[in-house]
C-alpha cells in the first residue's frame, strides 16, 4: 500500500462519497450499530448514525480525514488489531483489490464482525468500460492479476448476497468509472492521480491512448462511437456490493 503515500495527495477533494452509492451501503449495513471502516481512505461512506472506527495503512490518507472523523487506526486488512465480534458490522469500499492477502484479509472481516459488506468490481468486466476497452487495456491487465474476484468474494463469506452498484453520470466519487460520460475529465492528471489503476500504470501503458481520446474528442469520433451512452444517467461497470454474514 505504500504508493498511497504518492497517489493518495488530493484524495479526500477529488474522492467525494456520491450520496446514492451511499444510500446503498448505508441500507446494506442493515441494524448495525457499530461499524469498523478497513481500508477507510480519508473516510467516504462513512455512516455518522452508529460508531464507526476505522482502519487505514497510508499517511497520506489519514491526514486528509476531516475533522470529527471517525476514530483511525493504522493498520492494514489482514491484521486487524480487534477483539472477536467487537464489531456488527465491517464495511470495505473499494479495497479489497489491493490486500496482499485477499483470503486472510475476509478472515479478519469475519472474526471481528457478523455482517460484512464490500464494495468492488468485477475484475471479469474491466472491457466493459470504454476507457479500458479503447484506450488503456494494459488497465484491465493491471487488475486481471489481482485475487480480488468476485466469485472468491462470495467463497470467502457466509451466506453472501450481491446488489449491482450503477454509477452515475455525474457521480461524484472519482473512483475509475467515474467518468464514463465526461470523458474529457480522463485527460485531467490530477483526476487520474486519484484512479490508482491509472496512477500505478507506467506513462507508456497510458499517455498514448490518452492522446487518442483527446483526438477522438476533438473530431467526434468518441461521441460517434459513444453515442449509445450520452442519453443514459447511470451505467452498469461491474461494480458490486456484495454483503455476507448475518
Amino acid at each position: 500500500m505504500t504508493y498511497y503515500e504518492r497517489i493518495g495527495v488530493g484524495y479526500a477533494e477529488r474522492r467525494r462519497p456520491d450520496p446514492r452509492i451511499e444510500r446503498q451501503i448505508h441500507r446494506a449495513l442493515g441494524d448495525a450499530s457499530s461499524v469498523v471502516n478497513v481500508g477507510a481512505g480519508t473516510g467516504s461512506y462513512e455512516p455518522t448514525d452508529r460508531r464507526v472506527v476505522a482502519v487505514e495503512p497510508a499517511l497520506q490518507m489519514l491526514e486528509q480525514r476531516p475533522a470529527g472523523a471517525a476514530p483511525v487506526v493504522r493498520a492494514v486488512a489482514e491484521r486487524l488489531p480487534f477483539p472477536d465480534g467487537c464489531f456488527d458490522a465491517a464495511l470495505a469500499v473499494l479495497t479489497i483489490h489491493h490486500w496482499a492477502d485477499v483470503e486472510q484479509g475476509f478472515a479478519e472481516l469475519r472474526r471481528v464482525a457478523r455482517r460484512q459488506v464490500i464494495l468492488g468490481f468485477d475484475l471479469h468486466r474491466q472491457t466493459d468500460h470504454w476507457l479500458v476497452r479503447d484506450y488503456v487495456p494494459a488497465w484491465a491487465e493491471l487488475e486481471e492479476s489481482g485475487t480480488a474476484t468476485v466469485e472468491r468474494t462470495l467463497a470467502l463469506l457466509e451466506n453472501p448476497r450481491t446488489e449491482t452498484v450503477p454509477v452515475p453520470a455525474d457521480c461524484t466519487d472519482g473512483f475509475g468509472g467515474a467518468y464514463w460520460k465526461r470523458p474529457e475529465a480522463y485527460l485531467d492528471p490530477d483526476v487520474r492521480l486519484s484512479i490508482s489503476s491509472l496512477a500505478r500504470l507506467p506513462a507508456d501503458d497510458v499517455e498514448p491512448g490518452l492522446a487518442r481520446l483527446a483526438d477522438d474528442l476533438a473530431s467526434g469520433r468518441w461521441h460517434e462511437r459513444n453515442a449509445d451512452l450520452l442519453d443514459r444517467d447511470e451505467l452498469d461497470l461491474g461494480y458490486v456490493l456484495v454483503v455476507g454474514g448475518t
